[in-house]
């Protein structure tokens, strides 16, 4: 811990020293909710763009599994290229679907932080 100065040579500074400690103590509890809720805000934004990058992979996968299936064997038939499509679409669909349960409730969330810090 720091000393105080020695006032007895300025009467003024004297005076006002309480008032000194008093503001120091205010600034210094006022600056860690606004910190902690920064906080809770930046790991809200992590939490959404892993979300995000979530969804892009099963984008991308369901890209390569189309291009995997024109590699191998061809679809003989336009049912079998339906039924391709079909399940792909259903991967995306669902991911999509998680995204969007996951951001509901990330909102959700977000304001619990906020209101845990406030």
């Amino acid at each position: 811990m720091t000393k105080p100065k020695d006032t007895t040579a300025n009467p003024a500074l004297a005076a006002a020293q309480p008032m000194m400690e008093w503001w120091q103590k205010q600034f210094s509890q006022g600056a860690t909710p606004m910190a902690r809720m920064q906080l809770a805000w930046m790991q809200s934004m992590a939490d959404a763009m892993q979300f995000e990058a979530e969804f892009l992979k099963a984008l991308a996968e369901s890209g390569q599994k189309i291009s995997q299936s024109f590699e191998g064997e061809p679809p003989h038939t336009p049912a079998e290229m339906q039924e391709r499509y079909q399940q792909l679409i259903k991967e995306v669909t669902d991911a999509q679907m998680e995204r969007m349960q996951k951001a509901a409730e990330l909102s959700h969330d977000f304001r619990k932080r906020l209101w845990e810090e406030i």
